[in-house]
C-alpha cells in the first residue's frame, strides 16, 4: 500500500507537541510495517534523521507552508496533486490538514480545537483559517484522531462529528526523560539558576498558556516564603506576549525569573528533571505532554483544573484554578515546604506516567489505518 504522510512539522531541533507526535509515531510505524511504502511530504528541505527506514520516500512540495494562505496552497494544490498523480491509497495528517478536494481516504489528527474556544489568542488570518477549515477537515476525513477523551468529546460536540468516527491516541513520553541523581541536579542548577532551586514552566509563550498568571503567582509565593526559589520559563515566544512583558516588568522578584527560550531535547530533560516542580497552568490544553514528562523525571506537578488536564494528571498532581493566583501560589508553597506532599506526588507520578508510551500511541494510530483499509 502507498501511504502519504504530512510531515511538514518534522523540523530539526524545532519539534513541538505535534512534531513530537509525528516523530515518535511515524518512527515506529514505518519500521514496523516494511510491507508498505510511506511518502513523507515536506514543505522545505528535510533532515535525514527523519527518514527512519528504507520504505520511506521523502518528497518536497512547494510552497513552504508557514502562513495561512500558503497552508491553503500547499494542502489543496500541491498535496492534492501529488496524491492524485501518484495513486496514493491513504493520506495521514498529524497536524489535521487534509485536502478537501481529494477523494483519497484521509486520517485527520486534530489534537485540540483551542482556536474554536479562544479565537482571540490567534492572529486574525490564522484564526479565520482554523475556524473555517477544521470543521470541514473533521467532516471530510474518513477517520479523525485526537489525543484525549476530552478532545474527542469536544470535537464531536463542537463540530457535530459522530463520536464513533474519532479515535484516541494519548501522547507518550520520550525515553530520555528520567530522574537525575543529586550530583546531576546540582550541576544542572549551577548552569541554569546559579545553583538555586527553581520551579519550571515548559511551553510556548502566548495567552492560552497563562504565563502571566504564573508569574503573578510566583511573585506572591516569593512574598510569603523565605526560600531562595527561582522560576525558569522554557519556550519560544509566539505572539501576543505583551501581557507577559507587562507583568514581568511589574514583578517584585523579576530578578528571580529566568527565560531560557527553546532548549534541545537533552537540555530540556535536564532542566525539567533538576527542578523542584513543574508549574503548568494553561487555560486550554488538548493533552499536556510536559505533565507526563515531569512525572517520568520524578518531578511534582501543579496543573490547571480545566480541559484535558484532570484526565491526564489523575490523582498524581496538584490542581489550581488558572485564574486564581493565590491558589497557584499556595500549591507552589505546598510542594516547596512539605516534603511529604512532594514525595507522594513523585511516587504517584511515576505510576501515572507508566500509563503513557509512544509504543501504545503508534499501535493505536496503526489500528486506525487498519480500520480505514478494512472499510475501504
Amino acid at each position: 500500500m502507498k501511504i502519504a504522510v504530512n510531515t511538514r512539522l518534522l523540523l530539526k531541533d524545532r519539534l513541538d507537541g505535534i512534531g513530537w507526535f509525528s516523530f515518535e509515531t511515524l518512527r515506529r510505524i514505518t519500521v514496523n510495517h516494511p510491507e508498505h511504502d510511506f511518502y513523507f511530504l515536506f514543505d522545505r528541505p528535510y533532515d535525514r534523521e527523519f527518514i527512519f527506514s528504507n520504505n520511506i520516500i521523502p518528497v518536497i512540495l512547494r510552497p513552504p507552508a508557514r502562513h495561512p494562505v500558503l497552508w491553503f496552497l500547499w494542502i489543496e494544490l500541491s498535496v492534492n496533486r501529488f496524491l492524485k498523480r501518484n495513486k496514493i491509497d491513504l493520506f495521514i495528517s498529524p497536524d489535521g490538514f487534509i485536502p478537501l478536494l481529494s477523494k483519497i481516504p484521509a486520517i485527520s489528527i486534530i489534537h485540540d480545537i483551542n482556536f474554536f474556544h479562544r479565537p482571540g489568542d490567534l492572529p486574525l488570518l490564522s484564526r479565520l483559517y482554523y475556524n473555517f477549515f477544521f470543521p470541514r477537515f473533521a467532516s471530510h476525513a474518513v477517520r479523525v484522531g485526537t489525543v484525549s477523551e476530552y478532545s474527542a468529546e469536544d470535537i464531536s460536540r463542537s463540530y457535530n462529528t459522530d463520536r464513533d468516527k474519532i479515535d484516541i491516541y494519548h501522547n507518550g513520553v520520550n525515553s530520555t526523560f528520567r530522574p537525575l541523581n543529586p550530583e546531576e541536579i546540582q550541576n544542572v542548577r549551577k548552569r541554569t539558576s546559579k545553583g538555586h532551586p527553581y520551579f519550571v514552566y515548559i511551553g510556548t509563550l502566548h495567552p492560552r498558556k497563562n504565563v502571566a498568571n504564573l508569574l503573578r503567582a510566583f511573585d506572591k509565593f516569593k512574598q510569603n516564603s523565605a526560600m531562595d526559589m527561582q522560576m525558569v520559563i522554557v519556550g519560544d515566544r509566539l505572539f501576543r506576549t505583551g501581557d507577559i512583558d507587562k507583568v514581568f516588568r511589574r514583578m517584585e522578584f523579576r530578578k528571580d525569573v529566568i527565560f531560557t527560550g527553546r532548549l534541545n531535547a537533552e537540555n530540556l530533560m535536564q532542566v525539567l528533571a533538576a527542578s523542584l516542580a513543574l508549574i503548568f497552568v494553561p487555560y486550554f490544553e488538548g493533552f499536556g505532554i510536559p505533565v507526563i514528562e515531569a512525572m517520568k523525571c520524578g518531578v511534582p506537578v501543579v496543573v490547571s483544573r480545566v480541559t484535558s488536564l484532570p484526565e491526564i494528571g489523575g490523582e498524581a498532581v496538584l490542581y489550581s484554578d488558572p485564574d486564581d493566583i493565590q491558589d497557584i501560589a499556595e500549591n507552589m508553597k505546598r510542594i516547596a515546604e512539605n516534603e511529604g506532599v512532594k514525595q507522594k506526588l513523585i511516587q504517584d507520578g511515576f505510576e501515572r506516567a507508566g500509563r503513557y508510551s509512544w509504543d501504545k500511541t503508534a499501535e493505536k494510530l496503526w489500528h486506525t489505518v487498519e480500520k480505514v483499509i478494512y472499510e475501504s
